[in-house]
Order: C-alpha cells, then structure tokens, then sequence
C-alpha cells in the first residue's frame, strides 16, 4: 500500500464513526483546554503584578512591623513590636538616602452615606501619600499638611469609592461621608489603580489626615506600614542600611539581636510572588495534564475495541498484500490524528476560556505561546504512545485467523 492510500484509510475509518471519534478526542480537548487556560491564569498574574510594582515605582521600600527571616524561615515577635509615628519622623529626619517617608494607619472599617454603607480600608497618612505611590487626583485635591496638624476631618476617596454609591467622582466633592459615625468632608477622589492577585484593590480606601486617624478614629500609632521613596535606583542599598540603622536605634536593638521589623523592596516582593503563582500554575498545569493521560487511554481503549471491530478487514488487507508496516502505520495515523484534532480543538477551546475569564470574570490572563505549543506536542506524543500497543496487535494479527474471525 502507498503511503497517501494509508492515510486515506485511516482517515475514512475516523469518519466512518464521527461521533466516537469525537468522544475520543474529548479527554485531549479538555486536558489540552485546561493547559492553556490554567498557565494563561498564572501568566496573566505575574503580568499584573509587575505591571503593578512598576506602576508603583522601583525606589519604593516597604517597611512592616513584627517580622524578621533568619535562613528562609520568619520570626515572629508578636504584638509587643510594631512600627509608630515616631519611627516615621525618625526615617524622615535622620534617614540619608531617603526622599520621602508615607507612614500608613491602616483598619477595615465602614463607611456610610445616605442609606448606603461598605467597608473599605481607612488610611491615615500624609499628604505627600498621592505623589510617593504615583497616584494622580481624578478631582478635587489632597488634604494639606496644616490640615493634617489641625486634624482636619477630611478623607479623599479610592477610584471605586463613588462606584459602591452609585454617585459621580467630581459631583462625591464637598459631600460627607461618615468612618465610625464622624463626619468627614470629601476633597479628592484618587485615580484608578486596578488590583492585582493577591495585592487586594488599592482603589477600595479611604485616605484621611494621619493626626486624625491617630487620635479621633484608631486611637493608636501603631502602623501597618510604611513605605519609604530612596534617593536613586542606584542608591537603594545605602537606603536599606540606613533606614535599618535608624528603626535599630529607634527600637533599641542591641548589636547582634535579630531585627523586629522588615524591609522589602518592590523586586523583593515580584519575586515572592512570581515564585508562588509559578507553583501553582505548575501545579494546576500538572494536575490538567492528568486530563491528557486519561485521554490517551481512551484513545488506546477505543483503538483496541477498532482493532478488534476491523479484524476480519486487516484480514482481507492482509492477504491482498499489505505488510506488517502498513497495517502499524494505518492504526498509528488514525490514533495521531484523533490527538492532533482534539490538541487544536483544545488550543480554541482553552484560548476561548482564558479570554472570557477575563472578559467575564476580569482575571488577569496572558495566553502563553510556549504554552500552547508545549501542549500541543504533548497531545501528539499521546496520540503515538497510546496508539501504538493496539497498531502492534492489528499488525500482528494472523491473515489466516483474522480472515475466519465472525
């Protein structure tokens, strides 16, 4: 038999069963679906959160209280250490390398206006805030720093603020809303952010004076964060040390002891993150090749079934001439056929699922081409692995045997 008869048989013999070969083809397509959409996920998280981190900026330092890492693994030093004030003003004054200081007092409270009420994070910074995290005002301005003094009852809102109340950004301006039952007077709305995964959305707070929060709305100066601008790309190292050196002094660290405050930088923290959703995109990518495996053993369960539907028909083909080869060869195209068809339907299928997650369900996703084609040769190796055990038994079969088979 000549090559273009081989496949025009085992073309035949796929149409010739066109809805079992598509419930063959189904594991590939999901398994190969799957691949594709769980890497686009994981690809698409690492995107936005270095697209985040750079909005941010590349001189940015943060600090947060209590921890400290010794050989990979964090201590903890519980309640009785934490970040103040007087920390920030420390970094401020004394601090070289260091542009500006944003100390940040973060709780989770609501909020209410009219009828309507959300709870929202509430920040007590500073005013330099907008300009350090490279946030620009929508409408309306950011409170000033003698108001900050004067504990101004004043809160500049988060792009998806005036979105909770149904209201326009510039029209929210001189309203009032009420943190803890205290009204406060909007003067500014921030711009939009976006979140990222596991960042939270920075566009759902509320900024308010620091002094205010400190001793009409907390009542404590206990930080959750805060974040330093350095000098210079150049000069971030000089900046770690030196704010180490300040908290150290601050916080009466003897030479040697651990210290009970961490610093991170924004690559620090890509890192971190890449790393982690590197983990899981493996993960769920292993755990969705799981489906291709499944999928190659239906295809060499329903080769068996043909092989042995079709023993009377090797048979014949055997004694009008076909060899050994050309038998192995027409069952082999038939099972590679079946997993390359069902690899492309299952490329559409999961580039379809990767785009309506983020069209309908607005992840982040990044289809990744390498993705696409590592799955794709993972189908094909499927197709021969799993085809080639009932290819050998159709080969092998005795014309004799197979010819008297009813």
């Amino acid at each position: 038999m000549l090559l273009g008869e081989i496949f025009q048989v085992a073309l035949q013999a796929i149409r010739a069963n066109k809805l079992r070969s598509f419930l063959t083809m189904l594991g590939i397509i999901i398994g190969v679906g799957a691949v594709i959409t769980m890497v686009a996920l994981g690809s698409g998280a690492q995107k936005a959160v270095q697209e985040r981190i750079q909005a941010l900026g590349p001189t940015l330092l943060s600090l947060y209280p209590g921890q400290s890492f010794r050989g990979g693994i964090m201590i903890d030093f519980g309640s009785r250490v934490s970040l103040t004030v007087d920390d920030a003003n420390a970094l401020a004054s004394s601090a070289r390398y260091v542009k500006a200081v944003v100390p940040e007092l973060t709780r989770n409270l609501q909020i209410k206006k009219g009828g309507q009420n959300a709870n929202v994070n509430i920040v007590g910074t500073t005013p330099n805030y907008p300009v350090v995290k490279n946030y620009t005002l929508t409408a309306g301005r950011m409170f000033t720093a003698g108001e900050d003094e004067g504990r101004r009852r004043l809160a500049v809102l988060g792009s998806a603020i005036p979105d909770m109340f149904n209201a326009n950004p510039a029209a929210m301006i001189g309203q009032e809303i009420q943190i803890r039952g205290i009204p406060f007077e909007i003067v500014g709305v921030l711009s939009s952010k976006g979140s990222a995964m596991g960042f939270g959305n920075p566009d759902e707070q509320v900024l308010i004076p620091l002094q205010t929060a400190r001793y009409r709305i907390m009542g404590t100066d206990r930080l959750r964060t805060i974040t330093v601008d350095a000098a210079n790309v150049q000069q971030m190292t000089l900046s770690m040390i030196e704010i180490e050196r300040v908290l150290r002094r601050e916080h009466k660290i003897r030479p040697g002891g651990e210290n009970d405050f961490q610093i991170r930088n924004q690559s620090d923290i890509l890192a971190t993150f890449q790393q982690t959703t590197q983990t899981f995109t493996y993960l769920l990518a292993g755990i969705a090749a799981v489906s291709l495996l499944v999928g190659g053993i239906g295809i060499m369960n329903i080769m068996l079934v043909s092989v042995t539907e079709r023993t009377r028909e090797i048979g014949v083909r055997k004694a009008l001439g076909a060899t050994r080869f050309n038998i192995l060869f027409q069952f082999l195209v038939e099972a590679l056929v079946l997993c390359l068809v069902g690899g492309i339907i299952g490329i559409l299928f999961g580039a379809l699922g990767a785009v309506a997650l983020s069209k309908l369900a607005h992840w982040n996703t990044s289809i990744n081409f390498f993705a696409i084609v590592v799955a794709f040769v993972f189908s094909a190796i499927v197709g021969l692995f799993f085809g080639i055990w009932p290819a050998r038994r159709a080969a092998a079969l005795d014309p004799i045997v197979a010819l008297r088979y009813e």
